[in-house]
């Protein structure tokens, strides 16, 4: 076997000894792994405790324990309901993204006093010779000691998708792994000091997904806050003046004035939605790290998407073999057998001709000697310990006998065997790249170009009378046949790109790779633009500029790390809501910046890490099942917040008339819970959960006021009107709770309608959902002892059917507001 002639000998170093690393560790110079991005337990319990709708039924809660009767604190169970849901589906997902952590942790083997041990990567010390071999990663930086064939994939760190030949000297970058050959490198940056760490340090700072839902509703609770403080000051006074002789009662009535002023549902309900949502999600394995992103991705009008991974599957197939100058096709295909059988570390495009052509004698497996490796993108084959003589021996079926052995080199471009043929000859052949073993103007040449521009990738066949060892080997030869590989294309992806342009969602592809390469494979699968693709390298370094070009594009290539993150800027500049897909380090600074961040479960860590969403099938697939979820969830809780808000609406506005008017407030706590479990909580949590494919629209804050706010004032009127009627119907003991009652049942058939109104259009369960809340309230109205628990008894005939008189007018009402608004939103 002949030696390889960019094969470096070096002199085996014995590496640090025990007392240099024990000195280093006392120093602090050890590989600490930087902050991760998921929060910890006890970050996670104080985010959902300690919140501004938690304090302010909190406080009101306690006091209701302080006064009594129980039945007057219901609303303040909510606050460990949504607590509970916060807390749990937070650290279900750091679970899940922990353990995969774990699962992808790679164990480098470090030479310390001569001999070879795996260690954590957390225990690497600066000065540490750290041996590499096929599918190592580098996960330091260093500088590279030792050096034999050593080829090392940088893609993730530059985009660059060929591997680099690297020698005695050269800079070894944390981030990058071995495709080819080993070595051993020394640690020159530990910790945050390595390149990969201060990209994953940099991305992994926890940030929020912007949420239109929370946003907004965290804003109506800011509002509300400001409008309780002087209602609340008012009411607090005019409770106290009424009822100065039961000061129990001017508690609870203040108390039930407050409270429904907090649509303290509405947080619960989409703490809810979401939750099912990612349990959806979860089943379709799709990780979904925080709740909003579910809906981030909904209304995302761009996504950015890799080629590699994302687009296309790992590996090559060979999808047509050219014989020259009228070479027998029978033959080239058994010597391109004989080569694969040669290589004991096949790259991807070797191993699809492997797959094309097996040796005689048996069938050649995808997953066997590759190892997942792909045009030595992912490290070494299975099989990489054989020795040659082991190569020699699995070339020799079918007569074919391997006496010599080329590996394939990045910097040669090609690799070789020599052959014992069946028929006693000799023969020695090349494979690799046509436009260096043919010379300049070979009539093939133009050929290869037009499939190049296709984006395929072409090998050459050529048979050599010169010896391996010679290195010019490679310039006369005589050329047999060109193999043409195409990458293998999702068989999903095509349907999942046409999903999103009937979604009015622009696609697009940035990748590292040749530009018109990357065209080529966007262009198969129907992506509209992909024939125009664009040079990275020439893209404006204005941001206006560059998003003009981006924009009018859909395929870009050549682009770099930084470039992606500018891309992303400059989309957002433009208004754009943009999600970016990427399993890479590179692609960790524009996953963060982007709007959604979307990483493969297969991807880096540090992908992983900042993503917040993780598809841990590796299926770019799942992603309309979100975007659908999504879609549900904003448009049922854009649907259902108008039954919340109505009642915050309602609440103020009671609680002014009640000052204005000088008299108790109408409801106790116990009254509004009923009401808002019969008329708002049940039928929002089955409303918010069926099924819903409306466009997620903008301004949630702006469409839920126009509805909410005519029939909160319509419900605050018809309730106070009726409540002061029935103060001057009833009298004596008892006229209280009657006043109260009368205005409770007008209340709740108004919300009823509000209700019926939300829930169109009908289906069978929506009408009997209506009904069912319907019978509910008419159930606690002839139980006895609901009645003593709710304080809650009409009282004779005239006043309870004037309350529903009044009801009805302003239902009809409320009817022609609604109309009146719907047809200026569509208009």
């Amino acid at each position: 076997m002949t030696e390889r002639t960019d094969t470096e000998v070096v002199t085996r170093k014995p590496g640090l000894t025990g007392g240099e690393v024990a000195e280093r560790v006392a120093r602090g110079e050890v590989n600490d792994v930087p902050v991760r991005s998921s929060r910890s337990t006890s970050e996670i319990v104080r985010a959902n405790v300690f919140t501004r709708f938690n304090a302010i039924i909190g406080f009101l809660f306690l006091i209701i324990l302080v006064v009594g009767p129980i039945q007057d604190g219901l609303f303040g169970f909510v606050i460990v309901a949504n607590t509970a849901i916060g807390i749990i589906q937070e650290l279900r997902a750091k679970r899940t993204l922990d353990s995969l952590a774990v699962i992808g942790e790679s164990k480098p083997s470090v030479r310390r006093d001569g001999a070879s041990a795996e260690i954590h990567t957390s225990e690497i010390v600066l000065g540490d010779l750290i041996e590499l071999g096929p599918g190592d990663k580098v996960v330091v930086d260093g500088v590279i000691e030792e050096a034999d064939g050593l080829e090392i994939d940088e893609s993730l760190l530059t985009g660059e998708a060929d591997p680099v030949l690297k020698h005695a000297g050269d800079q070894a970058m944390s981030g990058s792994f071995v495709v080819a050959g080993g070595g051993a490198f020394t640690a020159t940056k530990v910790g945050r000091e390595a390149y990969a760490a201060q990209l994953a340090d940099e991305a992994s700072r926890f940030t929020l997904v912007n949420s239109e839902l929370r946003n907004g509703i965290s804003q109506i609770l800011k509002y509300v806050m400001w409008m309780m403080v002087p209602t609340a000051v008012g009411l607090i006074i005019s409770q106290f003046t009424v009822e100065s002789h039961d000061g129990s009662e001017a508690v609870r009535r203040t108390v039930g004035g407050i409270v429904p002023m907090v649509p303290e549902g509405l947080v619960l309900l989409t703490s809810v939605a979401f939750a099912i949502g990612v349990i959806r999600l979860g089943r379709k394995q799709c990780l979904v790290q925080e709740l909003p992103a579910i809906e981030g991705l909904a209304r995302v009008d761009i996504v950015c998407l890799d080629k590699t991974g994302t687009l296309t599957e790992g590996g090559m197939d060979v999808s047509d073999l050219r014989p020259l100058d009228g070479a027998d096709r029978d033959y080239v295909a058994r010597v391109l057998s004989a080569l694969g059988a040669s290589d004991p570390r096949p790259n991807a495009s070797l191993q699809a001709i492997i797959d094309a052509y097996p040796r005689p004698g048996g069938s050649a497996s995808k997953d066997g000697s590759k190892a997942g490796s792909e045009d030595g993108d992912q490290g070494g084959a299975q099989g990489g310990d054989q020795d040659d003589n082991a190569a020699k021996d699995t070339a020799a079926d079918g007569g074919w006998r391997c006496t010599e052995a080329l590996p394939f080199s990045s910097a040669r471009k090609y690799s070789g065997a020599a052959f014992n043929e069946p028929d006693g000859t000799s023969s020695t052949w090349l494979l690799g790249a046509p436009d260096v073993l043919l010379p300049t103007g070979h009539g093939s040449l133009a050929e290869i170009d037009q499939l190049n521009n296709e984006g395929l990738r072409v090998l050459l066949l050529a048979r050599t009378d010169r010896p391996l060892d010679d290195p010019r080997v490679a310039e006369t030869v005589t050329p047999y046949a060109l193999v043409v590989l195409e990458q293998r294309l999702r068989p999903d992806a095509g349907d999942t790109l046409r999903y999103f342009a009937e979604q009015n969602v622009q696609t697009k592809v940035i990748s590292g790779d040749n530009a018109v390469s990357v065209g080529a494979v966007a262009g198969k699968l129907g992506l509209p633009g992909a024939d125009a693709p664009v040079d990275a390298r020439q893209l404006p370094t204005d941001q206006d500029e560059m998003a003009q070009v981006l924009e009018d594009g859909a395929v870009f290539g050549r682009v770099t790390p930084q470039q992606k993150r500018d891309m992303v800027g400059a989309l957002q500049s433009r208004g754009h809501n943009v999600a970016m897909t990427g399993d890479g380090v590179n692609d960790v600074l524009a996953l963060k910046d982007a709007d959604i961040g979307v990483s493969m479960g297969s991807g880096s860590e540090a992908t992983r890490a900042v993503a917040q969403i993780v598809l841990l099938n590796n299926s770019f697939a799942t992603l309309p099942s979100v975007v659908a979820e999504g879609r549900r969830v904003i448009g049922n809780i854009t649907r259902v917040a108008t039954l919340f808000l109505t009642k915050t609406v309602y609440s103020v506005l009671l609680a002014v008339l009640v000052v204005c008017w000088q008299v108790p407030y109408p409801f106790l706590p116990r009254h509004l819970t009923l009401l808002s479990t019969l008329t708002i909580g049940v039928p929002a949590f089955f409303l918010a959960l069926a099924p819903n494919k409306e466009r997620a629209k903008p301004h949630f804050v702006r469409r839920v006021m126009r509805y909410s706010t005519p029939a909160g004032i319509i419900c605050g009127l018809a309730a106070m009107l009726s409540y002061l009627l029935a103060r001057h119907h009833y009298s004596g003991s008892g006229a209280l709770d009657a006043e109260t009652s009368a205005a409770t049942l007008t209340l709740f058939l108004l919300e009823v309608w509000v209700l019926a109104i939300v829930a169109r259009p009908y289906t069978w369960w929506r009408i009997a959902l209506v009904l069912a809340m319907g019978v509910g309230f008419l159930i606690v109205l002839v139980v006895p002892w609901l009645q003593s628990f709710f304080a809650l008894k009409l009282v004779g005939a005239q006043m309870p059917w004037t309350a529903v008189g009044i009801a009805v007018a302003g239902g009809l009402v409320l009817e022609v507001v609604w109309g009146w608004v719907r047809r200026r939103d569509t208009a």
